[in-house]
């Protein structure tokens, strides 16, 4: 219905001839070229005049009012003498794309703002239509980091998926900008990192992780200068789970003829792993009365605080001084599970001397984690991996040198 034209409306080379309301609030615009302003070639952007043919295209502009608007556009095929046949370049549509330039940027702006669901109720557009549009603009607009300042990183992993699948993030430790996310954590799953830092590694001078066998081996082979630290968070917890808990289900098991002690021990596991200043109430007092009833769980509780202690040493050489008598004191202590720690810890016990010059660890880490899975619950998980790393790199920036 009506056929007068509007020109200037956005559409370069193009007149709106025509307006036609459609069911639900939708309408749609007919288009024709318009006479004064030629076609271009796509390639090196010169007037063409010789039309090989015309293809009328059905394109989603932003809304008008509360109408959504599509419009027929006849998309011709020019000839240059210098390029041969391609479509004509449009300075409002991208290539192939049934979406305008002015939908895009709005799209994009909401993709900032909304979770997609919302998006695609609130436009029409599909769901994987604003996917696709949120990947290329996350790739698009993320900035490189400036490698040429990282000196010290953090390498952990966190769960991907359910069943044991995981990925591994990488931080510049001082920035705590999100350098590198890649799904896995065997050596073969980190070592692209690697190869993307490129000549970069030689000026890595300490690495913070846990003690994963994969992310270790691969540092020193990529950064010959590079320091392994590991993270007190992750050895102490080790330490609870392979000592403090064997002990404690061995002393209870030692304690059958006597049930109420037997039922102190197998209860005290939070009192023996908790930190003293974390102990509520009458638990100091608890877990004291413990300590005097039991001389394995005292012994393995003392040492779970001298290991600690290793982290906070003035020097490297005190660090050392410190990791060897704990060892030796460990070794002589008669209690196997302690024992077989001490020995499994030796071959790593250079990171955790390490952390004496280098003050890094993982628990920036441990925080994005928590951030990581708000994204992925908000989004009810990612089935392209790729993309969800973008959307983390886009969450965690980093802070200003």
């Amino acid at each position: 219905m009506g056929d007068a034209t509007f020109p200037g409306a956005g559409w370069e080379g193009f007149i709106a001839t025509r307006f036609v309301p459609l069911p639900d609030s939708q309408c749609q615009i007919d288009l024709i070229p318009d006479p004064q302003v030629p076609a271009r070639c796509p390639c090196c952007g010169r007037s063409c005049s010789l039309i090989h043919d015309t293809t009328v295209r059905r394109i989603r502009d932003r809304d008008l009012f509360e109408y959504r608007v599509w419009l027929s556009v006849p998309i011709r095929r020019v000839r240059c003498i210098t390029c041969g046949v391609g479509r004509e370049a449009l300075p409002w549509l991208a290539p192939r794309s049934r979406l305008t330039h002015r939908l895009r940027q709005h799209v994009e702006v909401l993709l900032t703002l909304l979770p997609i669901k919302q998006i695609a109720d609130l436009t029409g557009l599909r769901w994987h239509t604003l996917k696709s549009l949120d990947k290329a603009r996350l790739a698009r607009d993320l900035p490189e980091p400036d490698l040429s300042r990282v000196r010290y990183l953090v390498m952990d992993e966190f769960a991907l998926f359910k069943g044991h699948r995981y990925a591994s993030v990488v931080i510049d430790a001082e920035t705590r900008q999100v350098l590198w996310v890649g799904e896995g954590r065997s050596r073969e799953a980190i070592r692209p990192c690697f190869q993307w830092l490129g000549p970069h590694c030689e000026h890595i001078e300490a690495v913070a992780m846990d003690m994963n066998t994969a992310m270790d081996l691969e540092v020193r082979a990529w950064c010959p200068r590079a320091r392994v630290v590991y993270d007190l968070f992750h050895v102490i917890a080790k330490f609870g789970r392979e000592v403090i808990d064997r002990v404690r289900v061995d002393q209870a098991n030692q304690l059958h003829h006597d049930k109420p002690a037997r039922r102190a021990v197998k209860r005290s596991r939070w009192l023996l792993l908790r930190n003293p200043e974390n102990l509520k109430g009458e638990q100091a007092g608890e877990l004291k009365a413990l300590l005097d009833l039991n001389q394995p769980l005292m012994t393995v509780y003392l040492m779970k605080a001298q290991l600690k202690e290793l982290w906070y040493a003035r020097t490297e050489r005190a660090a050392r001084w410190r990791w060897t008598r704990w060892f030796n004191m460990a070794q002589t202590s008669g209690l196997a599970p302690l024992i077989r720690f001490a020995r499994l810890l030796k071959p790593y016990a250079e990171g955790i001397i390490g952390s004496a010059v280098y003050r890094l660890n993982t628990s920036v880490l441990e925080g994005m984690n928590n951030r990581i899975k708000v994204i992925k619950r908000m989004a009810y998980g990612y089935r392209d991996s790729d993309y969800f790393f973008l959307k983390i790199k886009a969450a965690l920036p980093g802070n200003p040198r």
